[in-house]
This record gives C-alpha cells, structure tokens and sequence, in this order.
C-alpha cells in the first residue's frame, strides 16, 4: 500500500452497517454488541460526531469515532482491519481526528482501551497518550478499562505536521497551515 493508495473521509449513512460490523468483529468480541448499525448512523448524524472512514481503493480499512464535548473530546471506537494494520492507517485516522479537536477548540482527548490489549495500548503511548486510570469491569462489568488521554496543547508527536488540511465535500481542499493555527488558552 502507498500513501496515495489510502484516502480519509467523513463516513456515509450507507456505510454504517459496515462500520458496526467491524466494531463487532474487532473492538466488542466477547461482549454484547452495543455499537449497532442503528447506533453508528445516529454517531454518523450527530452534529458534535466525526465518523471518520480509512478507504483503500474504495473498501474501508479502518474506521474511528470521536465525539466532541464543550471542553474535550472522546474517541469512542478506532479499529483497522487485520490485513491493513500497522501500514499507518490507525496513525492517519487519529491524527486527522485530534487535528479536528483542535481546530474546534478542545485540546484533550480521552480514550478506554481493553486492559488486555497490549497492542492497542503500545499504539496510544506511541501516539502520546498515557494512562490516567484503571477501570475494573469497565466492559459490561467483564473487563477491565484503561482510561488514557492525550493533552493536544503539548507539541505534536509527529513534528512533521506542517498544518491542516480540510476537504470540503466537493469544494475543494482548504489547507491551514500551522503558523496560521493559534492555541486558544482555557485557563
């Protein structure tokens, strides 16, 4: 896969049955399935919801889910699919996601993580979240949580970011560079 093999985009109403299909079969195995078709279409309706897709040649790859708060934002579910893992797809869909926190004013993000998925955990210390909190039956009351959260204010782990870009759905590309973004101060 090359770079300009995998496109990011807002997810479609249509594609929230696919979208919970792989929330089931890779986040809530073992659990009751919660994050229903119905679930995921009202997430990809919600005004204060990105449902963000991972496309490679127009199959989904990965797909994440952040909610937005009036200070802070939750990153729901982010899930890559077995084949396209570790070719930087949950890397791209969460970096494009913080960046939307930030342009929206919210400079932290909080996350649950199975305690058991040391893969998952590995993939957010890199991405420069820590561990705030251990949560005992967390899942339904069978497994324990991580909670793990990110504060957006400090320097990005990838310092090539050079700024933001938004496609705006038919017109065009709108690219704000980082010396045109200012941190707003909350306290």
């Amino acid at each position: 896969m090359t770079s300009s093999d995998l496109s990011l985009r807002l997810a479609r109403p249509a594609e929230a049955t696919t979208i919970a299909n792989l929330s089931r079969d890779l986040i809530e195995y073992g659990l009751r399935w919660r994050w229903t078709p119905i679930r995921v279409a009202a997430s990809i309706r919600a005004p204060n919801v990105n449902v963000l897709v991972a496309c490679i040649h127009d199959k989904i790859a990965g797909f994440a889910i952040l909610r937005h708060g009036d200070d802070d934002a939750h990153l729901e579910l982010l899930a890559v699919a077995p084949p396209y893992r570790r070719l930087g797809v949950g890397r791209q869909l969460l970096q494009w996601l913080e960046k939307c926190a930030v342009v929206g004013g919210m400079f932290s993000i909080g996350l649950e993580v199975r305690a058991g998925n040391e893969g998952a955990q590995l993939f957010y210390k890199r991405m420069g979240y820590r561990t705030l909190a251990h949560l005992p039956g967390y899942y339904q009351g069978i497994e324990t949580a991580l909670r793990m959260g990110r504060d957006l204010s400090c320097r990005s782990v990838d310092h090539r970011i050079q700024g933001i870009q938004y496609n705006l759905l038919g017109f065009g590309v709108l690219h704000v560079p980082s010396s045109r973004i200012e941190r707003i101060d909350h306290g």
